[in-house]
């Protein structure tokens, strides 16, 4: 019977392929957590006013201390195609820059898709209020 040969070769290649996804996921698992995260849960409508009001020049500052740490904690030149040779510093600046880049493109996704998480408020209810648990004189009006 050759088409449960077929058959069979199909779902060995289909499991092989499942295999080598899950692989490539989990050696990119940073990544795609990065991502689902300014992806989904961050509020970019919110996130462009801050940005806009000022928020960008301490965001760049941190982006020149990370790839300043870094050079410092993994001093190294990178090849570019054999072609030319990024010095210390530049490179992990660069490598953050694209970081960057990638949340803010997620934030541009967000706004095409209109992809909005949702609020969640971490205020604490506020005091002095009463509360009505089915007695004193606000229970009479339904």
């Amino acid at each position: 019977m050759e088409i449960l040969d077929t058959l069979r070769d199909l779902l060995g290649t289909l499991g092989m392929l499942a295999i080598e996804l899950a692989a490539l996921g989990w050696h990119y698992i940073l990544l795609i957590v990065w991502v689902v995260w300014w992806m989904w849960g961050v509020n970019w409508n919110r996130a462009w006013t801050f940005l806009g009001q000022g928020a960008w020049a301490p965001l760049v500052l941190l982006m020149v201390a990370v790839a300043l740490v870094w050079s410092k904690l993994a001093p190294s030149r990178v090849e570019i195609a054999g072609l030319v040779s990024v010095p210390n510093f530049w490179w992990q600046l660069g490598y953050v820059g694209l970081l960057i880049a990638l949340i803010f493109f997620c934030g541009w996704l967000q706004a095409v898709f209109h992809w909005v998480p949702a609020d969640v408020n971490l205020d604490p209810p506020a005091h002095g209020h009463e509360h009505n648990h089915g007695t004193g004189k606000h229970a009479a009006h339904h």
